[in-house]
């Protein structure tokens, strides 16, 4: 007999719930909440601080879960402090950031129309990401025309307070978020695949 402590298998039925949910929206999105929900284990190896825990628990539900975050899905973040809920592009290969700074180039006004919608500012704000240090040549005109072409990532944090951890509605604000970012996700994955 396995043992599985509660707090591992509160985690797994809920994002199992999260899966469910958004199945409902999105048929193809086929992965099991392990392959989403990311370990407590910090990996210190190049880090200043060696903690080895992280005081935070975190799922990445996506058709490339946690193996694969250049795939635009939800990212959540459950801490003492807040709830992150967080979507976009993370990590890009060198390829897929290439399509997305010329798509977005080519055509600023369909990324405009995604980003500037009242209801994504409400919720996330603004696209976040690193940008480039130094700004080569074959950027320099469209950086001038959109700085977001300089960003290395594309992704957007939402937040909410820790009092919706106890909430019957938790599941209800996530998948209004995941509802809310579901455009922006789209138009990235389009240009990534």
């Amino acid at each position: 007999m396995v043992i599985i402590p509660l707090s591992n298998l509160l985690k797994y039925l809920f994002v199992n719930r999260i899966i469910a949910a958004i199945q409902k929206y999105e048929q193809s999105l086929t992965i099991e909440p392990k392959n989403c929900i990311l370990r407590i284990n910090r990996d210190i190896r190049f880090s200043k601080d060696k903690t080895p825990y992280n005081l935070h628990y975190t799922a990445f539900v996506s058709k490339g879960g946690r193996k694969d975050k250049n795939i635009p899905g939800i990212f959540l973040r459950f801490s003492t402090e807040m709830i992150g809920i967080m979507g976009g592009c993370f990590g890009p290969t060198k390829e897929q950031l290439k399509q997305i700074r010329l798509t977005i180039s080519k055509d600023i006004t369909v990324f405009k129309e995604l980003v500037d919608a009242k209801e994504f500012v409400q919720k996330f704000g603004e696209i976040r990401g690193d940008k480039m240090k130094r700004i080569s040549k074959e950027w320099k005109d469209a950086c001038e025309k959109e700085p977001l072409v300089a960003n290395k990532q594309f992704y957007f944090v939402g937040e909410e307070s820790t009092e919706l951890i106890t909430s019957e509605s938790l599941l209800e604000e996530i998948i209004k978020y995941w509802h809310v970012m579901k455009p922006v996700n789209d138009y990235l994955t389009k240009i990534i695949q």
